[in-house]
């Protein structure tokens, strides 16, 4: 049956990341993942979860979070595993998420297949996610690390890019290619050459490997970090060794993206492949994409967020999300911003949406963290 969940997979969901773009909605209590960011009535969490578990099952997905947010994900993942939901004390970036959690997979079962999906992007188009997905599968099983890349659409600075070279022989995955190199957030001029020349695809954050293979990987390339995962995993799944390795362990953890410590070296070395993913995605980074998402083919709009936004707009385009309950009125203006919450108002322009981080990061440092 097509929609029987994949042999051998397991997926991931990490989810950490306070997305201090989306200040001041999205906060450290109440990070990304945990808003209906798209209208559908749900989180993205519980989105990412829908998705993945015809994929998986739903015995099949391991999530990691921070302690704080144990239970809000419970919550709202009532299927979730007990033995699924691995906590961080503290953020250790995603190549300590994720590599724990395949070197926790690996003990229970040595021959396991893993894909690790973000919590908080915006997927439509199910049966092309499935069928990416399973491509990659096939050539994760060939020994492969796989991404999925997304083709761009603009010239965007604020993604990874992923440059495709020749098609591999893969059995059972016809669209399989190799990855010649890895690039981080280039330039504007570099972008717009990235998109021109059809080569390169957005790094969507996506990766599929047999958990072995992820790990042998890790190992060459930051050996420290490979052994302190491998140790935390043998004293995972005993309560009474896991607190202590934790305690011992995690804060020492080298703090480093799995972009760098994997996926790069990876590429170097011919060991990385991409599948080209034709559904649609967005990881909502900033207001400006969260307008555009909610006004999706009807330019000139105001997207509203917010079960009981109480909202006035004359000849005003742009998005307004309020928690709050006072009015807000409009009037006249275009590409706007405004994010009212009980306790702190943002309003700027969707050209300037990337530079919230800094408010943020000024509020840190200014003490304000009742806000953050």
């Amino acid at each position: 049956m097509h929609d029987a969940p994949l042999d051998r997979f397991y997926s991931i969901i990490p989810a950490g990341g306070v997305g201090s773009r989306l200040w001041p909605l999205s906060r450290a209590d109440a990070p990304k993942f945990l808003h209906d960011l798209t209208g559908s009535g749900q989180t993205l969490l519980k989105d990412t979860w829908d998705r993945l578990a015809p994929l998986a099952g739903e015995q099949r997905i391991m999530v990691v979070t921070g302690r704080a947010h144990r239970a809000a994900v419970e919550a709202q993942l009532p299927a979730l595993a007990d033995e699924n939901i691995v906590l961080e004390s503290e953020p250790r970036d995603s190549t300590a998420a994720i590599g724990l959690a395949a070197a926790i997979l690996h003990r229970r079962e040595p021959n396991v297949i893993i894909g690790s999906f973000a919590a908080d992007h915006v997927i439509s188009g199910e049966a092309l996610f499935r069928s990416a997905v399973e491509q990659a599968v096939a050539a994760a099983e060939a020994g492969y690390i796989v991404t999925i890349g997304i083709t761009p659409t603009e010239p965007a600075v604020g993604f990874g890019y992923i440059e495709c070279g020749d098609a591999l022989d893969v059995p059972g995955g016809e669209h399989v290619e190799a990855v010649h190199s890895f690039v981080e957030k280039p330039d504007l001029a570099t972008a717009r050459r990235y998109l021109a020349d059809g080569k390169h695809l957005w790094n969507a954050g996506m990766f599929i490997a047999r958990a072995d293979v992820l790990l042998d990987e890790l190992a060459r390339t930051k050996p420290d970090l490979h052994a302190g995962l491998v140790e935390l995993a043998a004293a995972w799944d005993d309560a009474a060794t896991r607190g202590p390795a934790v305690d011992r362990i995690w804060p020492k953890l080298e703090k480093i993206a799995i972009d760098y410590s994997i996926a790069e070296p990876a590429a170097a070395a011919g060991r990385l492949a991409v599948v080209r993913g034709h559904f649609q995605w967005d990881d909502v980074g900033d207001f400006a994409s969260l307008a555009k998402l909610n006004t999706a083919g009807r330019s000139g709009e105001l997207a509203i967020l917010g079960e009981n936004a109480r909202v006035l707009s004359d000849a005003s385009s742009g998005i307004v999300v309020s928690r709050a309950k006072r009015v807000i009125s409009l009037i006249g203006v275009k590409d706007i911003v405004v994010v009212d919450t009980p306790d702190a108002l943002l309003v700027t322009t969707s050209e300037h949406a990337q530079r919230v981080k800094a408010v943020v990061d000024a509020l840190r440092l200014g003490g304000s963290s009742d806000v953050l």
